[in-house]
């Protein structure tokens, strides 16, 4: 389990560092193909994972389960980026385009060219404010997403931490049980023999 974790651990550091080639990179698509296809294959790993996690010794088991959740919560936070990315790519190609449409009419004269060249910088500026809300709204529902998702692996690493301790702690209640009745044990011997010796003591003396 442990070399299939640290692969996995490894897949995702290599694919983080993958988005740093989106910025400048002319074939962008290519690279969000790749980044999609490691997110399968760490969707197929921590699956793995989670079989291999039954499997081991019932005290290392809640440790376990939560290196695999970080794992899933990591790869998440990848899908989101690449959603995000694509989403800014597109935006950027429609724009282009818009753009390029714009400069390709032709009008009658220069004043109404002047005019509806302004029109149409007033209205991009509108769309990509409009976009840019979107893009806020939609990142923050993202984010919100991704806070919910890492409550809810700390409540449940809070469940098996505290599962972890009652465990310890019936372990402690019956180790000290344990050694209360070997302290009383020993008290009742030592008590036996000086009663004993006493009687021989006194037998010997009332024999004299």
């Amino acid at each position: 389990m442990d070399t299939l974790y640290h692969q996995t651990s490894q897949l995702i550091l290599d694919t983080s560092a993958l988005f740093y080639k989106l910025e400048n990179e002319p074939n962008a698509e290519a690279i969000e193909n790749e980044i999609q296809a490691r997110i399968k294959q760490i969707n197929t790993n921590c699956e793995r994972l989670d079989v291999l996690v039954f499997k081991t010794p019932i005290n290392q088991r809640p440790m376990a389960k939560m290196r695999v959740d970080q794992l899933k919560y990591d790869n998440k936070h990848i899908q989101a980026s690449l959603t995000n990315a694509q989403n800014k790519r597109r935006r950027r190609e429609q724009e282009k385009e818009e753009r390029e449409q714009l400069l390709s009419r032709r009008f009658g004269n220069d004043h109404t060219a002047i005019t509806v060249d302004y029109m149409a910088q007033e209205s991009v500026s509108l769309q990509n404010s409009h976009r840019n809300v979107d893009e806020m709204l939609h990142t923050g529902s993202r984010i919100l997403d991704t806070l919910r998702y890492n409550r809810d692996t700390l409540k449940g690493a809070h469940r098996r931490l505290i599962d972890l301790a009652n465990t310890l702690g019936l372990s402690n209640a019956t180790i000290s049980l344990i050694e209360k009745r070997v302290a009383q044990d020993k008290y009742i011997l030592f008590g036996g023999m000086f009663v004993t010796l006493s009687v021989i003591v006194l037998v010997i003396i009332y024999l004299t």
